[in-house]
């Protein structure tokens, strides 16, 4: 669809003409008008219109001076002319400025279709055109940040590559800082990310020369002009309202140093977690933190002896104390890391004595493995603390099951001592000395599942632990943990776990395998950095 403007100093022609383009088949969008090249002009630059239609000889402003004008005000826009028999020389001038074709009056209905649908296809054309045409540019953009981005992450980058993407930006990379950006958004916050309004204010600062996108995902990182002051950036993004914290290298000269530049510009991101209150994180402000430090082991253990008690206030307070912000903001982020990885372990060697009793409950501790998955330190502190207070509860909720019950309590150490001898239910309440039926029914009411059932998870528990940390055979574990059979443990532990003991032996080896290898890189990082 295309706007167009009738230009004449006559009213008449304006309004029949306007009358046969509203009877087409094919509809433009707006029809305007106009009594000489003055008005006209003033139209074309408050409105887009792709054709004019207009007549040569008007008051004030000619066809040709409006052509000229457009021209040289860069207006993109097509014409067609009106011109009688007289006026065919200047028609000819027409021509030669650009016109698509001219019209002689009186303008017949005909004449006037086949020249404006001409025009429009033309029109057509030009658009897909520049519409493949950008698309193609955009998938080369987007294939030459997809290498920068590799080759910024450690890939290899052969030197004729590095040359030829210098001598594309030089002034940017003979010396730049990268920028990586988070914003600051809290769990569950609605709203979507605003990287793309960050990219484009980062233009505005920089200007399309002196910035590059090289990310988006999981945080945008940007290589920018190193000559302007680091502090603009951050203010112009204050400015715009964009909450957003910065984490800026210091100046880099040459894509070569690009890698390294990426190494610095993800330790200070990490570092940003101890600094929220810094809308920009520079090089200087981690400099001076210690190197060195012991975990406070002991405030930890006090912490857990906490756990199953009413004092889950103190509990809450005792993790905010070890993840105090001066504490935190004295060490390089490696102890802030450690720290969460000791909380965590311990939370699972408590979770660990319990987890027989605890049904279908469990505690999601696989959420607290990675510090970088929460949009900052405080909603990391949050989640873990609702995590130990589940654990408390937990813990608390056991003590008081099995408190007024020493026979139970009894029962159950009894269990777990003699799991790997041939037990059952007549046999442990012969040893607490309780009628079989009501010791049955109390053991069901109390651990919320049958004697079998218990007993069943416990020597498979212990099943599983001897496949993944042991290499001994499945016979000789079936006999470790109970079973008289092979057959009869292989066919317990399908029911349980919906697999075979020789699968669940490959998966847990496959999985600790590649936590060994994870483990094994983001050491090297550690010392590489």
């Amino acid at each position: 669809m295309i706007n167009i403007l009738i230009v004449d100093d006559q009213k008449h022609i304006r309004d029949g003409l306007q009358a046969m383009l509203r009877q087409f088949p094919l509809q433009p969008g707006h029809i305007y008008s106009a009594a000489n090249g003055i008005e006209a002009l003033e139209l074309l630059r408050q409105h887009d219109i792709q054709l004019v239609i207009t007549d040569i000889r008007m008051p004030d402003m000619d066809g040709l001076e409006l052509m000229a004008q457009t021209s040289q005000e860069r207006l993109t826009v097509d014409y067609l002319i009106i011109s009688g028999y007289s006026d065919f020389a200047y028609a000819q001038k027409a021509i030669g400025l650009g016109a698509k074709g001219y019209l002689l009056k009186p303008v017949k209905r005909e004449d006037l279709q086949a020249s404006v649908e001409h025009v429009w296809q033309e029109i057509e054309t030009r658009r897909s055109l520049s519409s493949s045409l950008e698309q193609l540019s955009r998938l080369a953009r987007e294939a030459d940040r997809k290498e920068l981005r590799m080759y910024m992450q450690g890939a290899a980058g052969d030197e004729t590559w590095i040359a030829e993407t210098e001598q594309q930006n030089t002034e940017l990379w003979r010396s730049y800082r990268l920028c990586l950006l988070r914003e600051e958004l809290w769990i569950n916050q609605p709203g979507a990310s605003s990287s793309h309004s960050i990219e484009s204010i980062a233009y505005r600062v920089y200007g399309r020369q002196g910035c590059i996108c090289l990310q988006h995902r999981p945080y945008l990182i940007l290589a920018v002009d190193a000559a302007v002051d680091p502090d603009v950036f951050p203010a112009a993004l204050a400015a715009e309202q964009v909450e957003v914290i910065t984490a800026m290298t210091g100046p880099q000269q040459g894509l070569r140093s690009l890698p390294g530049s990426y190494t610095q510009g993800v330790e200070l991101y990490r570092h940003s977690f101890l600094f929220p209150e810094k809308r920009c994180l520079l090089p200087r402000h981690i400099e001076r933190l210690e190197q060195q430090w012991e975990l406070p082991y002991e405030e930890l253990y006090a912490l857990f002896q906490l756990t199953g008690t009413k004092n889950s206030g103190s509990i809450a307070q005792g993790i905010s104390g070890l993840f105090h912000k001066d504490v935190l903001q004295r060490y390089h982020i490696r102890y802030t890391q450690q720290l969460c990885r000791a909380v965590v372990q311990m939370m699972e060697e408590y979770e660990r004595v319990i987890r027989p009793y605890m049904g279908e409950e469990a505690l999601d501790l696989q959420c607290l493995r990675n510090l970088f998955d929460y949009p900052g330190i405080r909603d990391y502190i949050q989640a873990l603390q609702q995590q130990l207070l589940r654990l408390n509860q937990f813990y608390y909720d056991y003590k008081c099951s099995y408190r007024s019950s020493q026979d139970l309590n009894e029962a159950i150490r009894f269990i777990h001592e003699n799991y790997h001898k041939p037990l059952d239910l007549a046999m442990v309440s012969n040893h607490v000395s309780l009628n079989y039926a009501y010791f049955s029914n109390q053991f069901k009411k109390n651990i919320g599942k049958g004697f079998a059932e218990y007993l069943r998870d416990v020597r498979l528990d212990k099943a599983r632990r001897l496949l993944a940390e042991t290499d001994q055979r499945i016979l000789e574990i079936a006999s470790m943990v109970g079973y008289e059979s092979y057959k009869s443990f292989t066919r317990a532990f399908r029911e349980a776990m919906n697999m075979q003991p020789t699968e669940y032996r490959l998966l847990t080896r496959r999985k600790l395998e590649r936590e060994e290898d994870y483990r094994d890189n983001h050491d090297f990082e550690v010392r590489s950095t």
